[in-house]
């Protein structure tokens, strides 16, 4: 019924629910530790209900027991018991990584499932594991002990809602490929990474006086929305929001109560109703992407908050520093960018002035004149990278420039060997460099899936912090390993 650990001093605990790691899990409503709020010579665990037989327990408190006058932990006390006759001894260890990013995480949970005649994949979904430990603060290294011989899924997972199980949407995975059979000596690595959430469908909700909203999760590049009670003579039009899983469908001169909808993606296809509301007219507001300041790999372009439908090249003046007319393209990128190319020329200024008229919108609107002023910099003012990489396993790969926090700066894809890679034109400052080996060549870093027993596109990180001066080249040898 209860459990009582005496000490030689007074002690407290100490963030208890972040640190204490019960395997096999046992549900909270279970089990009470006190005391809680004060310090006490002992620590008392009682069980409310009953426990496995012929099972092996372990507790490990982590950091959470600290002395009661400075508050020195006694770090990572475990107390084991057994059920049964005796006490299971085995263990399984390893470290955890990190699939795309350069630092491992931290409190990263370690799940052992029994591979039984109950076991099926989606039991990680479903229920805790047979096992469990946490790597807690010490990042990257985990120990399951105590664990009885036989055969066993191991999985690693950044438990959000800390609830043992696994939540697509939100929690990190990482997985062993194979089932593993203990008793064995071997070391195993895991990487988290973050899934591709299944498709599935969010709320409609009324954007604006002319627009739909539709929420969704997962990849929607196969998404279809068809109208089902539109007259081939209402203009419509849809674009996805730039910082949300949200794809609008703009209407004009629609006089209905209600949308339908069929909705196809993949195996989905589907219909939904939307009851139209009133709600705020979109109105056209546009803004350039820089101003001041236009780096040498930069691209100009242009931003709408309503879709874009043309562009009058005769209403746009682009002139540089002499006043001379500057050549240049324009392509609608998607219904809400507009980008520029014209060679961009150092040490120069530049002027464009959009014209009323030069833009017009789903809605029949025109801009405002809109100036925008850029100047660029001299070529001794930015620095740059030479790499030579040694051990790519395959092309093509992706090339990338990151800041310290590990935002990309620039990206290449390069699909055959190169005795050398050049990155020009960098502004002074420090950059990381990873590489991605795009294996299924879709120019893009893809993630893994646990069903599937897919791991994600391999990422290789070039350890050293660069350090890029002006008018300076540094020359880098990438080994990947």
């Amino acid at each position: 019924e209860r459990i009582r650990l005496y000490f030689d001093e007074y002690v407290k605990l100490n963030k208890l629910n972040e640190q204490l790691i019960i395997s096999p899990p046992i549900d909270a409503t279970s089990y009470s530790i006190t005391p809680q709020s004060t310090a006490a010579k002992y620590i008392e665990i009682k069980f409310l209900d009953s426990l496995k037989p012929n099972t092996t327990y372990n507790f490990n408190f982590g950091q959470s027991i600290v002395d009661n006058n400075e508050g020195n932990p006694f770090s990572y006390f475990r107390y084991v018991f057994s059920t049964g006759e005796y006490v299971d001894s085995l263990k399984v260890s390893g470290t955890i990584g990190n699939a795309f990013g350069r630092e491992p995480r931290n409190f990263v949970s370690v799940m052992l499932y029994s591979i039984d005649s109950t076991y099926t994949d989606s039991i990680i979904f479903k229920r805790p594991p047979d096992y469990l430990s946490n790597t807690l603060d010490s990042l990257k290294v985990f120990e399951i002990e105590n664990v009885r011989s036989g055969q066993y899924l191991v999985i690693a997972q950044k438990d959000i809602a800390n609830n043992y199980t696994f939540d697509q949407r939100s929690d990190e995975i990482g997985f062993v490929s194979d089932f593993i059979n203990l008793p064995l000596d071997s070391l195993f690595h895991m990487d988290l990474f973050l899934e591709q959430p299944d498709f599935s469908l969010g709320r409609t909700f009324q954007a604006g006086k002319n627009r739909v909203g539709i929420g969704y999760f997962g990849d929607p590049s196969s998404l279809k929305i068809k109208p089902l009670n539109i007259n081939d003579s209402i203009q419509t039009v849809q674009s996805f929001d730039k910082t949300t899983d949200t794809i609008y469908f703009w209407y004009n001169d629609l006089k209905l109560d209600s949308l339908m909808f069929n909705i196809q993606h993949d195996k989905l296809n589907t219909e939904i109703t939307h009851q139209i509301r009133k709600s705020k007219i979109d109105s056209l507001n546009i803004s350039f992407n820089f101003s001041g300041t236009l780096h040498l790999n930069d691209t100009l372009r242009i931003e709408s908050s309503t879709p874009i439908t043309n562009i009058n090249k005769d209403l746009i003046n682009f002139i540089n520093r002499d006043s001379i007319p500057v050549p240049f393209n324009t392509y609608i990128e998607d219904p809400h960018n507009i980008r520029f190319d014209f060679e961009i020329l150092p040490n120069d200024t530049y002027k464009m002035k959009l014209l009323p008229g030069a833009i017009t919108d789903f809605f029949e609107e025109f801009n405002d004149t809109l100036e925008v002023q850029l100047r660029t910099k001299k070529p001794s003012d930015y620095g740059s990278v030479t790499l030579q990489l040694l051990g790519v396993p395959s092309y093509p790969i992706i090339l990338q420039l990151t800041d310290e926090k590990e935002k990309l700066v620039r990206s290449l894809n390069i699909k055959a060997a190169q005795p050398k890679i050049s990155l020009t034109n960098l502004l002074p400052k420090k950059y990381y460099v990873r590489l991605i080996v795009d294996e299924n060549q879709n120019g893009k870093w893809d993630t893994g899936r646990f069903l599937d027993r897919r791991l994600p596109e391999k990422v290789y990180h070039y350890e050293p912090l660069l350090d890029v001066r002006a008018n300076w080249e540094l020359q880098e040898r990438f080994i990947l390993e």
